[in-house]
């Protein structure tokens, strides 16, 4: 599968590291396994963490210093990891959506990286992840177009379809989808992709997944 990093990006962000992860999956509307260890990572976050400290965590504070170097604001324009965990330390929990996206943000939770699912089956290869361009545009997920101008961006041969601030609705994971890539971005480096990786594969054994492969891109 091919799946290249932009030079100007990893410019941008030298230490930018990309945990993929593709396989078969049987998704479903809730699973309660999951659920139990969603909750519990919830409580540990509760304790572990504060607002104000949010840009003292190295995979989120990396995110931030590249949305900057773009030209983007990482105030208004959050990573997904930063966003999610927000909520949680605002009392608002995770929200539900079915089994492959719940798990994706439980593994965003817990490695600190934006994570992003998408159904294989709607995509095109090859695979850049790039700057945005002016006058790129997508409707995100339960959003209105995003402006993609400035944003790295996740793309196909058809154009842009991820970020790690919110996805295209275009590729989004449903009960129908059969076939996932799960793509793990960490600007803060490689060192523990191999371990999030591993995370990820466990929890899709919830999803009854096989033909699971994984590799990291630098």
């Amino acid at each position: 599968m091919e799946f290249i990093i932009e030079n100007r990006l990893k410019e941008l962000a030298p230490s930018l590291s990309l945990g993929i992860l593709t396989a078969t999956i049987k998704n479903s509307p809730y699973n309660e396994q999951l659920w139990d260890e969603i909750k519990t990572t919830e409580e540990k976050i509760l304790n572990k963490y504060e607002l104000s400290q949010m840009n003292q965590i190295s995979e989120i504070a990396a995110v931030r210093a590249t949305y900057k170097k773009a030209g983007k604001d990482p105030s208004r324009y959050r990573g997904s990891s930063e966003a999610l965990i927000r909520r949680i330390l605002n009392n608002k929990g995770l929200y539900q959506v079915n089994t492959i996206v719940d798990i994706n943000n439980l593994v965003s939770l817990e490695t600190k990286c934006p994570v992003g699912s998408y159904d294989l089956e709607k995509l095109t290869f090859p695979f850049v992840f790039r700057i945005g361009e002016e006058g790129e545009v997508y409707k995100g997920i339960g959003k209105e177009e995003i402006n993609l101008q400035g944003l790295p961006i996740l793309c196909d041969q058809r154009g842009p379809f991820g970020s790690p601030t919110s996805d295209s609705e275009g590729s989004m994971i449903t009960l129908d989808t059969k076939q996932i890539m799960m793509v793990i971005i960490s600007f803060a480096g490689e060192t523990n992709l191999n371990a999030a990786l591993n995370y990820a594969k466990k929890l899709l054994h919830l999803a009854q997944s096989n033909h699971v492969n994984s590799y990291i891109i630098v």
